[in-house]
Formats: structure tokens, sequence, C-alpha cells
């Protein structure tokens, strides 16, 4: 789109702040099933500090267990990380509440997302590389650039399956009204 910044498919997350990011998401989620009091994190570099949109998906035994994340940059990342890893645990309607007997064999993984980027043609789509969101009227869904690759989808399939999730036709991705973006992911 003109006139905004340059779309990028970059997070710049060092490898420390990946670490503190997952403990993060593991705090939150013991603290809670504890009912311990929750200990509000301290964002030590900027990065943490960005309004980042962000995902946590929670894994037991390979199979999702919860998945929850904030699509735009809402609150400071740090913070972001702390308040989904409690939705995915105790708040996906999808999935029962976490029991604290689960918690060994749970997999944290975090999706730091860069901005959206409105699309009009498709062949922009990079399978595996972007994400997308769909928005008509009242109507959108998301999903993660992991998950095409997961069930090894290809462009219309996934375009397909991003309708089913935004609850619209399969094929609404071909309607001149649909509101397509992409977004990269990195993924930890």
């Amino acid at each position: 789109m003109e006139g905004k910044s340059k779309f990028t498919t970059e997070t710049n997350l060092t490898d420390e702040e990946k670490k503190i990011l997952h403990n993060i998401a593991l705090t939150a989620i013991t603290k809670k099933l504890r009912n311990e009091s929750p200990v509000l994190p301290m964002a030590k570099t900027d990065t943490l500090n960005e309004k980042r949109g962000a995902f946590v998906s929670l894994h037991k035994h390979g199979q999702l267990r919860g998945c929850i994340g904030y699509v735009h940059g809402v609150k400071p990342l740090a913070n972001a990380i702390n308040d989904m890893a409690i939705a995915a645990a105790f708040q996906d309607p999808r999935f029962s509440t976490l029991q604290e007997n689960e918690l060994s064999d749970l997999d944290i993984e975090i999706s730091v997302l860069t901005p959206m980027k409105q699309i009009s043609n498709i062949n922009e789509i990079e399978v595996g590389k972007h994400g997308l969101m769909m928005i008509k009227g009242p109507y959108s869904g998301l999903l993660l650039p992991q998950v095409a690759t997961q069930y090894n989808w290809d462009r219309q399939t996934f375009l397909s399956e991003t309708c089913h999730k935004a609850g619209l036709p399969i094929d609404a991705w071909k309607d001149e009204e649909i509101e397509i973006y992409i977004f990269s992911a990195e993924i930890f």
C-alpha cells in the first residue's frame, strides 16, 4: 500500500528475548494453575515493550490444547504474551480448562506477528511464510503461517480454510468485497 511503511517479515527478536517470552508464558500459566498472585512481566528490552500482535498456542502430546492471541499490537509484547498464555490455557472455548497435571506435558509455542498488509493479488501469498486474515462485513478469520505447512496446504486450500474459519463460504476469497491480509510470524 502506497504511503504506508514497507511490509516486513522480520520481528527482530533475539534468542534471549524469546527465552524471556517463553518464561513469561510458563510463569503466567503456572501461577494461575496454583492460584498464586500473578506476576506482571517487566519488559527488559525495547522490543519486549513494543505493541505487537502475538499468539500463544499450547500443545499436549502434539495436539492443540489451546490457542488465543492478539491480531494487532494492543499491548506491550511481554504483557500480551502473559495475557494470551492465560487465555490459551483457561479461556479457549474449544477446550476444557487446563489442569495442573497437564503442565508437564505442555509445549508452549509463541507466534509474534509482523504488521498486516492488505493484498489484492493472491499470488503475493507465500504458503509457509505468510499467515492470512480475511474480513468481510462482520466476519473475520485468521490462520497463522504454520497451519498451512502443518497440513501441507497449497495456496487455494489455505485461502478456503481461512474463509471457513471466518464463517464464510470456502470460495469467499474470490469475492471482490473481501479484504485479504498477509502477515509473517516468528514462531518459537
